[in-house]
């Protein structure tokens, strides 16, 4: 049995459990009643489902890393709770029966018997899990704003719901028998729920529709749900809805002070760069760390850059040789691993973006306008050479691309200039299994992580300038190949899994 992790604090049950019979009027309904005694025989017909279950499960089991705090509210009997192998757990579910048999199966977790639009506990967690509930909520405007007691400015809202879409559907399963009966339900659009999530100072970062298919062996189900989500129509009515919503609370961080800042520079065959990227660089944050990565240049890069720190002791300059490792992905993952700072920026030493731009992406995060902030170059007008048009080209097409496969708006995959908070980065990091090491360039290994843990990108526009040295290390052709083969990554593990 696993040990629950020391703790600052323990649920505490605010108030008791208020029996049916005593509660207020328009609360003591057919729905509060039937979910209050429901036993572990309610989801009998499971097994009959299962493929929808395990895709359910599945979802929510990708957007929380093991060894999170999680808040399961309307945990039933404790499974999907037990599958996050979260560091601390909770579950509150109003069925005694329920409770008991989860308390049985999962004595390492903690389940509280009591009515979620009560909300009993005192605490925060890093996720807060709503499985199929918001259905049987009575006041999901008021269930909502009450979350704020129990989450901090990174806790995430991981919401899955029936799509209304499927109601008459499901009302016709339940008549044949082929579905257990369920009370009657709130049937919520997804713009519904977003409105009622910002009514509630909650932000949706992500939402969408999953698994049009919902029943049949999984040999069958699973490819036919990855073909029918790649229909435009289709994939909308997926029988399963999702969002994901981060709280909308601003000036946090910079109360506790201004952030100290590490700055990575990939650098191959950048030597006539070194010395402008140091001395243009401006003062970010508390402190600023640069962090070179060279990557076994031919031009005596390695050198130029031990003598730019030489001659300036008064900077804290890194300067690590990239060894075996290949492409600015891995450069980029060697920088992070050796920075300090409390955000972590990525600086391109080609300088087609200036380094005189990074405050503005310091500000964009420190001011919680996004939580991964990353550079655009495709809005305002650039340099005659600094991009041909089959790049421009490429670059809107897959802009559009990796827009549907994030589900939040990117306009400029490529751009090198990258900014985060070094807490979230750890997250993407130790989440990185989901994807794979996939990614030569870096930015989509980060992208990917961010879109998958719900995090908000934001987008900066930067002038996009010519080089002023050196060659570019980018092959359009062999690179745009590539880009394709990472979409196709990018669909399988956010979209069609």
């Amino acid at each position: 049995m696993a040990e629950i992790a020391p703790l600052d604090w323990v649920p505490v049950l605010t108030s008791p459990t208020t029996p049916v019979s005593e509660l207020p009027p328009r609360r003591a309904h057919a729905a509060r009643d039937a979910l209050r005694h429901a036993g572990p025989g309610r989801r009998s017909r499971r097994p009959w489902h299962r493929f929808y279950y395990d895709d359910l499960y599945g979802y929510v089991r990708d957007q929380i890393p093991p060894g999170a705090r999680v808040l399961d509210l309307g945990c039933g009997d404790g499974e999907l709770l037990a599958s996050l192998r979260p560091s601390f757990g909770v579950g509150v579910e109003l069925s005694e029966p329920l409770i008991a048999e989860a308390r049985r199966r999962h004595p390492e977790l903690q389940f509280v018997c009591a009515d979620i639009e009560g909300l009993p506990l005192a605490g925060t967690f890093d996720y807060v899990v709503l499985s199929n509930v918001v259905g049987y909520l009575d006041d999901v405007w008021t269930f909502f704003r009450d979350l704020s007691r129990v989450v901090t400015p990174e806790t995430r809202l991981v919401m899955t719901y029936y799509n209304f879409a499927w109601e008459p559907v499901l009302n016709m399963a339940e008549r044949a028998g082929l579905k257990a009966r369920e009370p009657l339900q709130n049937w919520l659009s997804r713009a519904d729920l977003v409105e009622l999530l910002d009514l509630a100072d909650f932000e949706a970062v992500s939402s969408g529709y999953r698994t049009p298919l919902p029943v049949g062996p999984r040999v069958v189900a699973a490819p036919l749900n990855r073909i029918l989500s790649l229909l435009p129509v289709v994939r909308r009515l997926g029988i399963t809805a999702y969002v994901t919503a981060r709280p909308m609370w601003r000036e946090v961080r910079h109360r506790v002070g201004a952030p100290s800042c590490s700055v990575v520079i990939p650098a191959r065959n950048e030597r006539g760069n070194v010395r402008a990227a140091l001395g243009r660089l401006p003062a970010l944050g508390r402190s600023t760390e640069v962090v070179f990565v060279e990557g076994g240049s031919r031009d005596g890069t390695f050198e130029e850059i031990e003598a730019a720190i030489a001659d300036h002791p008064e900077l804290d300059v890194k300067l690590i040789a990239q060894g075996d490792g290949v492409g600015k992905g891995d450069a980029v993952r060697k920088g992070f691993a050796a920075s300090t700072g409390d955000v972590l920026m990525i600086l391109d030493a080609d300088l087609t973006v200036p380094p005189e731009d990074l405050p503005k992406f310091l500000h964009a995060i420190v001011q919680e306008k996004g939580e991964f902030i990353n550079g655009t170059r495709m809005v305002y007008p650039m340099e005659d050479q600094a991009m041909r048009l089959a790049n421009i080209a490429g670059n809107k097409f897959f802009s559009i691309v990796f827009s549907r496969i994030l589900q939040q708006r990117i306009t400029d995959t490529l751009c090198g200039t990258k900014v985060l908070w070094r807490r979230d980065y750890e997250r993407i990091a130790a989440n990185r299994h989901v994807f794979g090491d996939f990614d030569p360039f870096g930015d989509y290994d980060l992208l990917f992580g961010a879109a998958n843990l719900g995090l908000k990108i934001r987008e900066v526009p930067v002038r996009y300038r010519e080089r002023a040295y050196g060659s570019t290390n980018i092959d359009r052709w062999r690179h745009g190949v590539l880009l394709l083969r990472m979409a196709v990554i990018g669909a399988r593990r956010l979209r069609l899994r």
